[in-house]
């Protein structure tokens, strides 16, 4: 029986370990292995006194049919109305015979995607439309000046050399200044000028004010389009405790089917002879320990797994070493209101603003996006309809000043930006706060990254590592991208799939995004 180790427990790791502890045909020894002492990696659901909190927002919508099928298996669709369905009266389709979230827990409900832009104390469309509410908000003379430059971006192309060309191609100097510089370099901590366009094209394909007009006409038409483009979704799933759930249950079900998933393990050094791996060393409890593997799937950072290899080329040392990440801190405030009104048509549980994420674009606070847990779903919250509980997302990196601060200058720091934004009134508001970082969320499109295909056509030649998920690839995946290089890893061990370079491929197509799978 082979024995394989599996190095990570969130999405990318699970889904490889829940296809081999499945296997009819063959049998394999699975060992899962977590430096975290919760699974789900960034797709966790964290509680904190009768709260949960969704680290990053997970909106569960895939293009690919088994993907979704994947995740209904273990959470079926909702066959009845949501607390907040039956508050609100909101009409929505329901699965035939589907559980009713009122009580079964294991459950998958359908969601309203609403995202908006917080700007100069206005809302603006998530993503930017140019419609009736963004002209009103920016004034005529600005948007005259939108116009005209995204006229300018369409008769001269930039050469997409940059993150900052690529968005400028789309829509415009204008509205680039407005509604992408500020956050992105919020969010990398470098300008957009310095970052590759790669993470662009993975994050908003086909996405540009010309898709923004056809999907607005489409909606017109008396028939429906079949073509969606990633970023205009308009409904998805959402497991009834977060997306931690989903995990949770994908954990218990590798157990079950003989698989072993070890947390509080940090992998620190893969013994590999030649290009075979034939060691994984780990420490748990202060203790070391080492496993033989036969096959090594990992969806830890690139950084760190050619950091802990013997006989490493320098150059490929010097690469994997200046990949750059950008570490994560979500604050979670527990508040009686927001003073943002809900002037959409969208009813919610107290008229509070419908919006699961809000993405603040002035550079005046640090705070990147407000999460609002009471809309993702109402299970989250212990009490929906006496307190709203968000989720304050600021960027940093390892060890910076933020990174440092205690939980209660975090507290102190996000309650008082809110403040000058007008959403609460004053520091007094905040009745309770829980804080949760986050190493290497995001894999960054810059410094060494521009030598990443000598890095994974050096990792292609070990013959018995596989490299999955979003840090095991140094790519912005999402979390279906991830699931499906997890499909392919296995389809390779198992002899279905022939080139092992197929797995990253994933989520560089122009098309993956814009198909449908059939």
């Amino acid at each position: 029986m082979k024995k394989i180790i599996i190095i990570g427990a969130g999405p990318a790791g699970l889904t490889a370990a829940y296809e081999l502890t499945k296997q009819k045909k063959e049998k394999f020894d699975v060992i899962v292995l977590e430096e975290d002492l919760s699974v789900g990696g960034i797709s966790k659901t964290v509680r904190y006194k009768g709260n949960r909190m969704d680290i990053g927002g997970h909106r569960f919508f895939s293009k690919d049919a088994r993907v979704v099928q994947w995740w209904n298996n273990l959470l079926p669709l909702q066959g009845k109305p949501s607390y907040d369905d039956l508050i609100t009266g909101r009409q929505l389709d329901l699965a035939a015979n589907g559980p009713d979230p009122q009580t079964n827990d294991k459950v998958m409900l359908k969601r309203r995607r609403v995202s908006r832009i917080y700007y100069r104390h206005k809302f603006f469309d998530y993503p930017v439309k140019m419609n009736m509410n963004t002209i009103l908000n920016m004034g005529l003379w600005t948007t005259f000046k939108a116009g005209c430059s995204y006229l300018h971006a369409i008769m001269k192309k930039l050469p997409e050399t940059s993150l900052e060309n690529f968005y400028i191609n789309r829509f415009g100097k204008r509205l680039y200044s407005m509604f992408f510089e500020g956050y992105t370099e919020k969010l990398w901590g470098r300008h957009p000028r310095v970052i590759s366009a790669d993470w662009g094209a993975q994050r908003v394909k086909g996405l540009s004010i010309v898709a923004i007009i056809k999907d607005i006409v489409q909606k017109l038409l008396p028939f429906k389009s079949h073509h969606v483009e990633t970023s205009l979704i308009e409904e998805f799933s959402y497991p009834k405790f977060g997306p931690g759930q989903l995990w949770e249950t994908a954990a218990d079900e590798i157990i079950k089917a003989g698989g072993k998933i070890i947390l509080g393990a940090r992998v620190t050094k893969i013994k590999k002879n030649g290009y075979r791996i034939t060691d994984i060393t780990y420490e748990k409890d202060g203790r070391e320990f080492q496993e033989k593997a036969d096959i090594v799937i990992s969806s830890m950072p690139i950084k760190d797994l050619i950091g802990g290899m013997n006989n490493v080329a320098q150059a490929i040392q010097n690469i994997a070493a200046g990949l750059p990440y950008r570490d994560f801190v979500t604050v979670g405030l527990l508040l009686e209101k927001l003073n943002l009104k809900n002037k959409t048509k969208l009813k919610t549980l107290n008229n509070i603003v419908p919006d699961c994420w809000i993405y603040v674009q002035d550079t005046k606070v640090k705070l990147g996006r407000i999460q609002i847990f009471n809309n993702w779903s109402p299970y989250l919250v212990q009490d929906p309809m006496k307190t709203v509980w968000i989720g304050l997302e600021y960027f940093c990196t390892e060890g910076d000043q933020h990174w440092q601060m205690t939980d209660a200058q975090w507290q102190k720091f996000a309650a008082e930006e809110l403040v000058e934004m007008g959403i609460i009134d004053n520091l007094e508001a905040v009745k309770d706060s829980h804080v949760e970082r986050v190493k290497k969320a995001y894999p960054a499109y810059f410094d060494t990254y521009k030598y990443i295909n000598r890095l994974t056509d050096w990792l292609n030649k070990i013959r018995n590592l596989y490299c999955i998920g979003r840090n095991g690839q140094h790519r912005y995946n999402n979390m279906d991208h991830s699931m499906v290089t997890s499909f392919l890893c296995v389809k390779h061990i198992l002899g279905e799939l022939k080139d092992k370079n197929e797995i990253w491929k994933v989520n560089t197509e122009k098309d993956y995004h814009e198909k449908a799978d059939h």
